[in-house]
């Protein structure tokens, strides 16, 4: 016998609702954006209704996207964007996350001869600079800059380093 919890709204338990003892695991055959979804519900121990309430979404597309394994298409742009919000985390990943979710792949390949970066903290600086003003990229800009120089290895626009000569 199956025994299903549910939320005071009446949706089955999610991520971000806890029940005395229960802990929330990870469906293991789940597509990339309900993997996202619920990653980030339950680091912030969010309902569906806080996530669909911070992006200005309606709570049946927050669990609808949680719960659905095979989306046909992905969101529409205004959906993923307000998931983003909800989330708190780059529209880019949710939009990746989605189009993933729908059989679309993004191949981010790094440059032949270039090693292969997991890193989480390059991933989000990356996904995050189109959300920036322009004035605040010059920001991001100039602060990348002055740290490659101290690090000396900064390239000057014919590509030679800062530190040998031209």
């Amino acid at each position: 016998m199956t025994v299903r919890g549910h939320a005071e709204d009446g949706e089955p338990n999610s991520p971000g609702t806890r029940t005395a003892g229960a802990a929330v695991p990870l469906e293991p055959a789940i597509n990339p954006l309900q993997r996202l979804i619920q990653q980030r519900m339950r680091e912030r121990n969010w309902s569906y209704g806080e996530v669909a309430r911070r992006g200005g979404l309606h709570r049946s597309t927050v669990y609808t996207l949680a719960v659905t394994r095979n989306l046909g298409r992905p969101p529409r742009p205004a959906t993923i964007d307000g998931l983003a919000r909800g989330l708190d985390v780059p529209v880019a990943i949710v939009r990746a996350a989605a189009a993933e979710s729908t059989g679309l792949h993004y191949y981010d390949e790094p440059a032949l001869g270039q090693p292969r970066h997991g890193d989480q903290e390059r991933d989000l600086l990356i996904a995050s600079i189109d959300e920036l003003s322009p004035e605040d990229r010059q920001h991001v800009a100039a602060l990348v800059e002055s740290l490659r120089s101290r690090s000396g290895r900064a390239r000057h626009s014919d590509g030679h380093s800062a530190d040998t000569p031209r």
